[in-house]
């Protein structure tokens, strides 16, 4: 069994039910990555695994950012795994920004570091901040990839999983989701 997964079903993280993502869409299942991270022992593991596979695409940040609130602990990991500085970017009024005295050094490269990414909605927010700054994102780098994708918007995806996960658009639940009561695990604020 992979050691990621290993892990995930170790610290109960994999969660069965009807879930609202932050991207909009629902699913039937759900990794809640705080669950393996609230074990700093597993953490480590995984940004172990995420930092090696960085190093055999040389992928070697300067920097690595996590936006809060899912990559703000793994991001610290990996960066402490790769030997470099780690910042998280923050929702201000609902606006991923960079606060706290954090900067980003024009030129620098970057990694954004999630829990999960599914759609890269909010590690593209990130990447804004970071373009901004004069900087570079040269990997996005979750714990779990649900997107399907090696990469989102050019940019490549390093996660210690890959899982796929069915998601459906609002208008499109099956039926026998939509009988059962839907929660919301994420931190991003929706409108819906």
């Amino acid at each position: 069994m992979d050691k990621t997964v290993e892990l995930l079903k170790k610290s109960d993280a994999l969660l069965e039910g009807h879930f609202l993502l932050s991207s909009g869409k629902h699913s039937n299942r759900y990794i809640q990555c705080a669950k393996l991270i609230e074990h700093p022992e597993y953490c480590e593991e995984v940004a172990q695994i995420i930092a090696g596979k960085l190093k055999e695409k040389n992928l070697l940040p300067d920097l690595c950012l996590g936006p809060a609130m899912g990559g703000v602990i793994i991001s610290y990991e990996v960066a402490r795994a790769l030997g470099t500085p780690a910042i998280f970017t923050e929702r201000v009024d609902n606006v991923m920004s960079l606060r706290r005295g954090f900067e980003i050094e024009e030129g620098s490269k970057v990694i954004i570091v999630e829990d999960v990414i599914t759609t890269g909605k909010s590690s593209f927010e990130s990447v804004k901040i970071v373009e901004e700054a004069g900087a570079e994102v040269i990997a996005l780098t979750s714990i779990v990839n649900r997107s399907g994708k090696d990469e989102i918007n050019g940019i490549p995806v390093v996660s210690a999983i890959s899982l796929d996960i069915q998601t459906w658009d609002p208008d499109d639940i099956p039926e026998d989701l939509a009988k059962i009561p839907v929660e919301k695990p994420g931190s991003r604020k929706m409108d819906k």
